[in-house]
C-alpha cells in the first residue's frame, strides 16, 4: 500500500479541512492501492521549537514533550503528505511552522529519515487572491529543507490548489468549483507520482538483489 497522510495546519475545523478531504478522497480515487489519513492539529499541543540544540548535541528526538512526537511519526510512515493550511498573515499558520521547526532531528539525528518522501501543498483564503501563493511557497520552503520532494500541480494549477472560502467555512468553500478542482487535481497527482515513486523503487530493490 501507498500512504498519503493530510496534515490539516488548522486551528478550526471549517474550510482547509473541508478541502484536504476533498484531496484525500481524489487521492483514495486515483488506485486501491492508495490509503490515505488525515491529522490535525486541532486541539493539540505543539510547541515551537526553542533551540536548545539538545537533539542534536544528544543524536535523539526532542525533548519537548507534546503532541509533535506521534504527529511526526505519521509523517516518517507516509509515502507522501498533502498539506493544507489557512492564509495568516500571507503565509501558513502558526501551528504548521511550529511542526516544522521541531523536525530537526530529520536533519541532525536521523539524515536521510524524510528524503524522496513527497509533499503537495493546499492553501485556503478569505479572499480570491488573499496570500495562497505566497502560503504554498511557505510550505514548500518548510518541508523541502527536510529534503522532501515538492510535487507540484497540473498545468494552469500552477505550484499548488488554492481555495478561496469567503470566510464562510466549509459551506462556502465548497461553493469555489475552480478552487476545489485544483484540490482534486492535486490529491490526484500526488497519489500517481507516489504510486509510481513506490514501484520503481520495490522494482530498483529487486533488481540490486538479483545482481
Amino acid at each position: 500500500m501507498v500512504k498519503i497522510l493530510g496534515l490539516c495546519c488548522s486551528p478550526r475545523d471549517g474550510a482547509t479541512q473541508y478541502a484536504l478531504e476533498q484531496g484525500l478522497k481524489a487521492a483514495a480515487e486515483f488506485s486501491p492501492e492508495i490509503e490515505t489519513e488525515l491529522i490535525s492539529v486541532r486541539g493539540k499541543k505543539i510547541a515551537p521549537c526553542n533551540g536548545c540544540g539538545y537533539c542534536k548535541r544528544e543524536k535523539t528526538w526532542c525533548c519537548i514533550k507534546d503532541d509533535m512526537q506521534e504527529l511526526f511519526e505519521k509523517i516518517i510512515h507516509a509515502d507522501g503528505v498533502l498539506v493544507a493550511s489557512p492564509v495568516y498573515v500571507m503565509t501558513a499558520t502558526p501551528q504548521l511552522h511550529a511542526i516544522a521547526s521541531r523536525m530537526r532531528p530529520a536533519m541532525h539525528c536521523y539524515p536521510g529519515m524524510l528524503r524522496n518522501k513527497f509533499v503537495a501543498a493546499i492553501a485556503v483564503g478569505g479572499t480570491r487572491n488573499g496570500g495562497q501563493e505566497t502560503t504554498i511557497d511557505d510550505i514548500f520552503h518548510l518541508f523541502g529543507t527536510r529534503a522532501m520532494n515538492m510535487v507540484t500541480n497540473e498545468s494552469g494549477g500552477y505550484t499548488g490548489a488554492k481555495v478561496w472560502s469567503q470566510d464562510g467555512g466549509a459551506q462556502a468553500a465548497a461553493q469555489d468549483e475552480i478552487g476545489l478542482k485544483t484540490v482534486r487535481d492535486l490529491g490526484r497527482k500526488l497519489a500517481e507520482v507516489c504510486y509510481i515513486y513506490t514501484l520503481g523503487k520495490q522494482a530498483y530493490q529487486d533488481g540490486c538483489e538479483n545482481k
